[in-house]
């Protein structure tokens, strides 16, 4: 199912500006502007692929500002929306969040679904990934 094309531009237009904000580490500006393209979504918007990556970027942008517990919402948001289970960059912030919000057990759960999608690839991509990876070693869930 497609946005019909005015939506689709307004949500896209809205996600790029989105985009430049982050870029520049605004976080508060990329989360209004997305928080924006979500209202433009028809209802539900839950059932949209967009609704996925634009939960994601919320989820980030709330990451990246050290407000863990908004971040796990938007990361389950996402994952729980259409293609987010398949998704190892939610996967891997889900597993970082509950790893920081001491839910080891569930932390680990979810790295390793990322890794088992990703590999190595999606814990080297981050500069904190290192930390997340040896959890899974050292728990002897990955090759050393």
């Amino acid at each position: 199912m497609e946005l019909p094309d005015e939506i689709y531009e307004r949500v896209t237009d809205l996600s790029e500006q989105g985009n430049v904000l982050m870029d520049a580490d605004d976080h508060a500006g990329a989360t209004r502007c997305w928080l924006q393209a979500l209202e433009a979504l028809p209802a539900p918007a839950k059932d949209w692929e967009a609704y996925t990556w634009l939960c994601a970027s919320l989820g980030d942008a709330s990451f990246l500002s050290g407000d863990v517990v908004t971040a796990l919402k938007y990361f389950m948001d996402a994952l729980n929306a259409p293609d987010g289970h398949a998704n190892p960059f939610i996967l891997y912030r889900v597993g970082q969040c509950n790893e920081l919000l001491g839910q080891r057990d569930r932390a680990l759960e979810y790295l390793l679904r990322a890794y088992a999608l990703d590999g190595e690839d999606i814990f080297d991509a981050d500069d904190e990934g290192g930390r997340y990876l040896a959890l899974l070693r050292q728990e002897g869930l990955t090759a050393p």
